[in-house]
């Protein structure tokens, strides 16, 4: 049978890191062309960097639960039926938006008639990564109960091992 504990904490996990997927996609960073006081070039201004920091932690959320349902399973890759792949697009989502989220453009132009381009995370990227979240929370969910359930009911033959002969007239 599953361990209530450890569905109960997977479930946290994998509810925080959706949270935290979600406010990273309502806090993206935004930018906007500046111009410096001598009026030579034009830059970057970048506004806060928290999606960051948010998509970051969804990503660690992510992993620990997945990592936690390897470890009461017994299962890392033990052959492709039980190979655990469903969580690494969910991952990759979260790991991409926030390194793409963190790259910040330090190019200037300078007399030039266009400002630089002030590249910023496309929109959805992290909702794309919290769906994901939440598919691999549900999958992971019955994976583990399923697994759990037959493991348990498993009842090895208790007989005899060997072919049961009689006489030969």
């Amino acid at each position: 049978m599953a361990s209530k504990l450890v569905m109960i904490v997977v479930s946290v996990l994998d509810l925080i890191a959706f949270g935290l997927a979600v406010a990273a996609e309502q806090r993206r960073s935004t930018a906007r062309v500046q111009q410096d006081p001598e009026k030579d070039y034009n830059y970057c201004v970048y506004d806060s960097d928290i999606s960051t920091g948010y998509g970051l932690g969804a990503f660690f959320l992510l992993l620990a639960s997945q990592i936690l349902i390897m470890v009461v399973s017994r299962c890392f890759c033990c052959g492709k039926a039980l190979n655990p792949t469903g969580s690494r697009a969910s991952e990759a989502c979260l790991l991409a938006g926030s390194v793409r989220n963190a790259y910040h453009t330090k190019y200037r132009t300078i007399f030039s008639e266009e400002g630089p381009s002030c590249e910023t995370v496309r929109k959805g990227v992290f909702a794309a990564g919290a769906a994901f979240v939440f598919l691999c929370s549900i999958v992971s969910q019955f994976y583990y109960a399923s697994y759990s359930k037959a493991r348990g009911a498993f009842q090895p033959y208790g007989g005899e091992a060997n072919v049961g002969m009689g006489a030969y007239k």
